[in-house]
């Protein structure tokens, strides 16, 4: 009887290390990936001047997918009310591109410069980063 426990006990403690083994190269495996990374055009949009008459002025920022797993826009938030930003929801590839859309409405607002900053949030390597917009609202004569 103690040659079969001790027979059993070996093929037992082979399993285990072989589950580890394929756990750890599993794991390396994942880590040697580089995670999504987004990199945009430009970060940065000047309208310009426009009238007061026309408030609305839209401008979209691309990015691309520079890493190695899909990438998610978490959330984008403008700094104020007048600014709205629209963007891709759905995973964009590696080497995809995606863009988000931002609307300023100067309806109400003094005439004269503005600058607005929007605050993207993603899944990848930076976290982080930050668009701005800007222009110059002439007054309506």
């Amino acid at each position: 009887m103690t040659i079969y426990y001790q027979h059993e006990k070996k093929e037992r403690m082979k399993k285990i290390i072989i589950a580890a083994l394929l756990l750890v190269c599993s794991f390396a495996t994942v880590m040697a990936q580089k995670p999504a990374e987004i990199k945009f055009d430009k970060t940065t949009h000047n309208f310009g001047t426009f009238s007061e008459k026309e408030p609305v002025v839209t401008c979209i920022f691309t990015y691309t997918n520079v890493g190695e797993q899909p990438l998610v826009i978490n959330q984008a938030i403008a700094s104020c009310g007048c600014t709205v930003p629209e963007y891709t929801k759905t995973p964009v590839q590696p080497g995809e591109k995606g863009q988000i859309k931002v609307t300023y409405n100067g309806t109400g607002k003094w005439a004269g410069h503005f600058k607005k900053s929007i605050t993207v949030r993603t899944n990848g390597a930076v976290e982080m980063t930050r668009l701005y917009i800007e222009g110059d609202m002439l007054e309506a004569k």
